[in-house]
């Protein structure tokens, strides 16, 4: 799964020797500290997205060792004369004076990044000084993407992102760091708290199974569709057959697969014919029956 997804930054750094030294295991001609203008960008962290998506803090810190050495672009604009700055090192840190949305320590990907202090980049050095360039993004790749209430892989569960089952929010855990191709300068963030500019990327490779993709979307909404119509007639049978369980159905059924829900289903329907069996109108041969008419009262 590729990735785009983003942070902020534009800190301006001391030049040290020790700094020097790293980014100048990327040059190939010695550097000074007059040379360079290095600062720190924030890449990622462990908070869920507006999107309902959260790195895993052993996914940020894989891509902690993939982010060294990328490139650094403006608006995702991938030309060669558009590279602007490179990361030379990441840190993976750790705020224990802040908790993400769910309660953990919040954690982040800092990476030091180094430009060259060239005429053409003076600019784009005094916005980042300035506060005017804060916003970054980052293009990454990840093998999985895992539902936060059941742990398979979204897409082969029935659960929704965004959506609650049985009080537990529904969102995509990213695991397995596979690449890390770029990060960008980018207008406007999105993420909360750090800023984010996420959405999917299309790649030539990827485009032959676009129509096999809308098949299976249809498909996922006519089968979310489906569920939704059984989990109602489920919770009509049960205000036939005992309301006192209504309320507590109401709340967990939206948490059960079809193979429950069919269970329950019949399980209701037979217990309706119990409690209810059909009644004939007209007496069998040689009977004779009293009718009030209280069979027909609503």
């Amino acid at each position: 799964m590729k990735i785009i997804k983003g942070g902020s930054g534009g800190k301006e750094l001391v030049c040290t020797a020790e700094e020097l030294k790293a980014v100048n295991a990327f040059a190939k001609a010695e550097l000074s500290a007059e040379d360079v203008y290095i600062f720190s960008v924030l890449l990622c962290d462990n908070e869920i997205d507006r999107d309902h998506e959260r790195f895993s803090e052993a996914t940020l810190r894989e891509l902690g060792e993939l982010f060294v050495g990328v490139t650094g672009i403006c608006d995702h604009d991938w030309r060669s004369d558009n590279q602007v700055a490179r990361i030379y090192r990441t840190e993976l840190v750790t705020d224990k004076n802040r908790k993400n949305s769910l309660g953990a320590d919040y954690v982040y990907l800092k990476g030091y990044a180094y430009m060259l202090r060239t005429e053409a980049n003076a600019e784009l050095i005094a916005q980042i000084d300035g506060g005017i360039k804060r916003e970054t993004s980052v293009g990454c790749s990840v093998a999985r993407s895992v539902c936060s209430v059941c742990g398979e892989e979204l897409g082969t569960c029935t659960h929704v992102k965004g959506r609650t089952y049985g009080g537990k929010e529904c969102y995509a855990i990213l695991e397995g760091a596979v690449d890390a191709y770029e990060w960008s300068f980018v207008a406007v963030p999105a993420q909360r708290g750090a800023g984010v500019i996420k959405s999917f990327v299309e790649t030539e490779e990827g485009k032959r199974f676009a129509p096999e993709y809308e098949r299976l979307e249809k498909a996922a909404k006519l089968g979310e569709k489906y569920l939704n119509g059984l989990r109602s007639k489920v919770l009509r049978l049960c205000l036939v057959c005992d309301k006192s369980l209504h309320s507590a159905l109401s709340k967990s059924v939206a948490t059960l697969d079809e193979a429950a829900l069919l269970e329950m289903k019949s399980a209701f329907e037979a217990r309706s014919a119990e409690l209810y069996p059909p009644v004939t109108q007209l007496p069998g041969k040689g009977e004779v029956t009293k009718f009030d008419g209280d069979e027909y009262i609503i």
